[in-house]
């Protein structure tokens, strides 16, 4: 059983080495969608009105003024249902995908973590994390 889209980003912003394996990876493990796509930028639409944006690294870095560039390991979060956590855990399991730790927050919240390709920290995250979620 597949589990439903994260309903939200709590975090964003990748630098990717390679636009299409980082697409496909947050196409098959959190059923993102394409939206955009190009030489330096893919948009996945990761829930309604919410975007994650992966750029290849060091596309951007000779743009006009107001370019931008990033390199190195990153954290994001999604925001999942409380119970849908064990059905997450389940899938990544089945994809083959660590996950390297697993926190309870004092507020009741539950985080995941695992990697993506680039080695950037992804978190599914349950109500309880932050004091507004």
């Amino acid at each position: 059983m597949t589990p439903a889209r994260p309903s939200g980003i709590l975090e964003t912003a990748l630098y990717v080495a390679d636009l299409e394996r980082a697409a496909r990876f947050y196409q098959a493990t959190l059923g993102f969608q394409v939206m955009v796509s190009g030489d330096r930028l893919i948009a996945l639409a990761a829930a309604e009105q919410q975007v994650l944006l992966l750029f290849k690294q060091g596309a951007s870095a000779t743009l006009p003024v107001g370019s931008h560039d990033g390199d190195g390991r990153l954290h994001l979060a999604f925001a999942i249902p409380a119970a849908d956590l064990t059905t997450w855990e389940d899938h990544l399991g089945r994809q083959g995908i660590e996950i390297e730790e697993r926190r309870v927050w004092e507020r009741g919240g539950t985080s995941v973590y695992f990697r993506d390709p680039d080695g950037n920290l992804v978190e599914l995250a349950t109500p309880g994390v932050w004091p507004n979620y």
